[in-house]
């Protein structure tokens, strides 16, 4: 039986789902400061650390990020927000996720934080790069960081979400925060704390749909 601190955790990794609907009080010091200490002791490929945060907190910053955030946001849920055909249930979950998306658009600029992903391509292990597909690999020297970044808000009692949808404007995020020419971005992470609830249940695959045994639709 797993003990009572394993139990805690499990249920945290259950229940992990993004949360859009912050609140703009401040995040006390130490808090920020244990959770960017917890981030740094992500793995990453040959432990380069070939990530960087920018965290921003700069109301005319915030508000920017958010102007660029909005008509991504916007496209993303025209192309995704149809719910024709869902059952009573799941279309009102899909409005609910979009309708969070929305709020987030509007209130960006009011989140005590959004931390930019960054990261440096000669820093990182990409052993796929030489493969006739889309590149992953060196994505396992960044998203780590962000894993351990999310989990560590959510033990502060904070929300959080992951988008990358400001990767489509990364030219203006780079200007707007002095990211160096040689970096770039992988992420952006609105945080502060839950205007409601905030984590919950999350829909996803049962176990014998995403791991097999030996051999690929062997479920286990």
């Amino acid at each position: 039986m797993p003990t009572q601190g394993a139990e805690a955790f499990y249920e945290f990794l259950r229940t992990q789902r993004a949360v859009r609907r912050l609140r703009p009080d401040p995040i006390p010091d130490e808090v920020l400061a244990r959770i960017l200490d917890a981030t740094r002791h992500a793995p990453s490929g040959g432990n380069r650390q070939g990530w960087r945060m920018v965290l921003v907190t700069e109301p005319t910053k915030k508000a920017r990020l958010g102007e660029l955030y909005t008509p991504s946001w916007e496209a993303y849920r025209a192309q995704y927000g149809n719910i024709d055909g869902l059952s009573h249930e799941d279309a009102a979950r899909m409005v609910r996720v979009l309708d969070s998306g929305s709020y987030m658009a509007a209130h960006m600029h009011e989140y005590p934080l959004v931390a930019v992903v960054c990261f440096n391509p000669k820093h990182l292990a990409v052993t796929d790069a030489g493969q006739d597909r889309v590149s992953v690999v060196g994505g396992g020297s960044i998203y780590p960081a962000v894993q351990n970044f999310m989990l560590a808000c959510r033990v502060e009692g904070l929300g959080c979400v992951l988008t990358t949808l400001l990767c489509e404007h990364e030219q203006e995020v780079k200007a707007l925060l002095s990211i160096p020419e040689d970096w770039y971005t992988a992420a952006a992470i609105p945080v502060g704390y839950p205007v409601g609830k905030g984590y919950g249940p999350v829909s996803r695959l049962p176990v014998d749909k995403l791991f097999f045994e030996n051999v690929w639709e062997n479920p286990v």
